[in-house]
């Protein structure tokens, strides 16, 4: 457990020390924030804020987690899942900057490049041995052996998380806060399950440990982040960050076995995707829109709703999505797991 501590605290000290200055780098290499001309209004003054905020997430996160991690296949797959997401995140972020406008990398690209993380991830998962393709259901209690189609469904759990993470980074502090609390979540069944399994198997022991050393370091960089990420934000995360840490989140999912109850631990970001589907599905259909902005969160902006309230509000609701999801997993999972 010290370990895990010591990746928490070392990461958010990392985080908080390192900031200022890489603040005043970005600024100097005039890589700042392009903001899309239909974003409301308040968005303009946000122009050139400091962007790639997810560079000091990853290097304050992964430093300490490389040096206390035990190297199990599971935290090296999670590391590795989070660098291929913020590469994706960062491609795109750097060629908005260089372009200077706010298009980056296609959509075709970026597709193709969480296939390849999906193939990585499915391999250390099923090939090495450490899981098999079942999905468990919990509230129907049915345990379901997906065969073939566990990748196509490993796919759905890393983009779709992914980019509902990327939507849900509009606000300042909104992305950052949220995930958080997801960490934290899928945290607390990572300990319960090394707890568990300390007496069981001792190989599934260092491995859920080390889950729990990598959620931790990512914990304690995500906040040291939100110390300048908070309105008004001095940095924003940018593709980067939001790509690195919808991946993470998604592979602690897979490798803790809890893909289902992403739909409350990864709440928020699934609402900010459904908002944009039935807005596109809606002016598609009838050229109405539901919403005065998808996003969501742009809906309650132009409905001027102040942005901290509604990046605490949004915490608000994730983090009883979150209790949801931990709830479920401490009454149904236990029995299946080990």
């Amino acid at each position: 457990m010290v370990r895990v501590l010591i990746a928490g605290l070392v990461a958010m000290v990392i985080a908080v020390a390192v900031g200022p200055q890489f603040i005043e780098w970005l600024r100097r290499q005039s890589i700042g924030q392009h903001i899309r001309e239909e974003m409301p209004a308040g968005h303009i003054v946000k122009q050139g804020t400091p962007t790639m905020g997810g560079l000091l997430i990853l290097v304050a996160a992964l430093v300490p987690a490389v040096i206390v991690s035990l190297y199990t296949i599971p935290g090296l797959t999670i590391m590795l899942a989070t660098l291929g997401c913020a590469l994706i995140g960062f491609t795109d972020d750097f060629l908005k900057v260089r372009r200077r406008r706010s298009l980056g990398l296609s959509g075709r690209w970026k597709m193709l490049g969480l296939v390849a993380i999906t193939a990585g991830v499915g391999w250390a998962t099923t090939r090495v041995g450490y899981m098999d393709t079942e999905i468990y259901f919990p509230l129907v209690d049915v345990n379901i052996d997906l065969h073939w189609l566990y990748f196509p469904f490993l796919f759905v759990v890393i983009a779709g998380t992914a980019n509902g993470v990327n939507l849900t980074d509009g606000i300042d502090g909104l992305a950052a806060g949220t995930c958080a609390i997801s960490i934290i979540t899928l945290l607390a069944i990572a300990v319960i399950d090394w707890l568990r399994s300390a007496d069981v198997v001792a190989n599934r022991s260092e491995e859920y440990l080390d889950i729990a050393i990598v959620s931790a370091a990512l914990i304690g960089g995500v906040i040291g982040f939100l110390w300048f990420n908070a309105f008004p934000a001095e940095l924003f995360m940018g593709d980067t960050g939001s790509m690195a840490l919808g991946g993470a989140i998604a592979t602690l999912a897979i490798l803790t076995e809890t893909e289902v109850l992403l739909v409350f631990i990864g709440g928020i970001y699934l609402i900010e995707a459904l908002s944009l589907m039935i807005q596109v599905a809606s002016f598609k259909r009838t050229g109405k829109r539901v919403f005065l902005m998808a996003p969501i969160h742009h809906h309650f902006e132009l409905k001027a709703w102040s942005h901290t309230k509604i990046m605490v509000r949004f915490w608000i609701v994730g983090a009883i999505l979150c209790a949801v999801g931990f709830v479920l997993y401490y009454r149904y999972y236990l029995r299946f797991q080990l």
